[in-house]
Formats: structure tokens, sequence, C-alpha cells
């Protein structure tokens, strides 16, 4: 049986799921479908055609669903799709698409989403995702599964970050980063490979060794980077996370890659 505080306004049409609890002054509006066993502790604002899946916890003064920042956006009525057993802290805010965009914003299951972090409008947030505190999406971003934005950090708008990604805190991150990428610095540059996310992915030595030598290869290689990148193609049969890596980047479109500080950016 849901509970519903007195004081939350429910409006006419919304869908709230078995076992959850809508606590005190929540705002949930007419197009609004809440999963089963849910939590909205107190405070939360949720808007848009937003679905929630089951086994969320929202805390206080979250926003859900609110219109785009977006030059673009005339009123639509558009979307913003979040999945199962997330943890939404403090002051979180994600915005509903863009009918330019696509018209939804989607963001999968068990992120963790600490106090003041967003998602902007159209993002693309893959599953097991932790944005610590003000970590920020510009629109258009797409985030893989297991990666990890530290506090402060902001992605700019059409950026790609691959599965398995570590972003430093206080970090602008201006170009695509590869799959199991680690990224820090002021403005974000490649530092190595993600070696801790890996091992709790269950990466053997052999395979960590493998795929450290082709990120050696690729990017602290002789010649331009151009070159590498072509010389090291038939590496993709050697592992699954080389061909991903490879794969990422010949799927590129709107930004430059991140390379390493001292890397040869001519590609």
């Amino acid at each position: 049986m849901s509970t519903i505080d007195p004081t939350a306004r429910i409006e006419d049409g919304a869908v709230i799921g078995e076992g959850t609890s809508i606590g005190p002054y929540c705002i949930i509006g007419p197009h609004v479908v809440i999963g089963a066993n849910c939590r909205l502790i107190a405070h939360v604002h949720i808007t848009a055609q937003t679905t929630i899946g089951d086994g969320c916890t929202i805390y206080p003064f979250v926003s859900l669903g609110t219109p785009p920042q977006s030059l673009s956006y005339r009123g639509e009525l558009t979307k913003l799709q979040i999945g199962q057993s997330c943890t939404i802290r403090e002051q979180v805010t994600m915005n509903a698409g863009t009918v330019a965009g696509g018209g939804i914003t989607r963001v999968g299951d068990r992120g963790y989403f600490m106090n003041c972090s967003h998602v902007g409008h159209d993002c693309q947030v893959g599953n097991d995702v932790i944005f610590a505190t003000s970590a920020t999406l510009g629109g258009h971003c797409e985030i893989g599964d297991f990666v990890f934005i530290g506090g402060l950090s902001a992605v700019h708008q059409f950026t790609r970050i691959g599965p398995q990604v570590m972003v430093g805190g206080v970090c602008g991150v201006r170009n695509d980063v590869i799959p199991f990428g680690l990224v820090n610095g002021q403005y974000a540059s490649l530092e190595g490979l993600n070696i801790i996310g890996m091992k709790r992915r269950k990466f053997t030595r052999e395979r960590l060794a493998t795929v450290r030598s082709f990120y050696q290869k690729l990017f602290h290689g002789p010649g331009i980077f151009a070159d590498r990148l072509n010389e090291v193609q038939p590496l993709a049969a050697q592992d699954p996370a080389i061909a991903e890596i490879l794969a990422f980047i010949g799927d590129g479109q709107h930004r430059a890659l991140c390379l390493p500080a001292d890397g040869d950016d001519r590609h």
C-alpha cells in the first residue's frame, strides 16, 4: 500500500506504485509515473513526463523533469526516464529532453547522485554510475556504465564518457573520454587507465597487461596520434576492452578525444 503525506500534492493522472511513500510537501505532476517501493522523503518536485523505476530513494529539494535549459525549448511535453534502485540526494536536478534532441533524458539503474549534481537535457546516462557532489552534465552528454564523476566536475554538452571511466574532482571535461580511462586536471586530460575500476570488474592480470600495452602504444608511442591509431587497429582482436576503446574512438562526432597532457592531439 502506498502512503502519501497529507501535505503532498499529487495531480490527477499521476501514477504511484505499490509500496511507495510520498513525504511532506512533495509535488507530483499529472504525467508522472513512480514505480513500486520508492521513497520520496520530503519537498520533492517531479514534473513533465517523468518515469521513475522501482526502489528509488529521493531526498529533499530534488527537482526532476523540469524544463530543459535550452533556448530551443518552446514548452513541449518531453520526458525524463530514471531506472530502478537509484539514490538521488538533496538538491539534485535532472531536466527533461528537448524535441530537437529526441525528447527524452535517460538515467539508468542503481545510480548514486550526490547532492547538487545535475543531468542536463537529452543526456543518456548508464547504469551503476556515481556522481559526486555538484557533478554536472551539459545537454546531450552520453555517460557509460560504472562511470564515476568527481565532485565539482563539469562535462561539456555533447561530450561522451565511455564505460568504467574515473573523472577526478574539479575537472572541466571538454573532450570524449575513452572507456576505462582515468582523467584529471582543471581541463581534464587522460592520465591512464582506471585500473582500480577494471580490477573491480574482474579483469585478470593478463587482461590488464594486454590493455595497458595497447594503451601505451596508442597514446605514448612514436609518431602522431592518427598514425598510431591506424597501427593498433589489429589489436582489437586481443581483448574485448581494446575493441570497445577503438569502436568508441571511431564513433566520435561532436568532440575531440581527450588525450594525455603531453600527447599529440593531431587527429
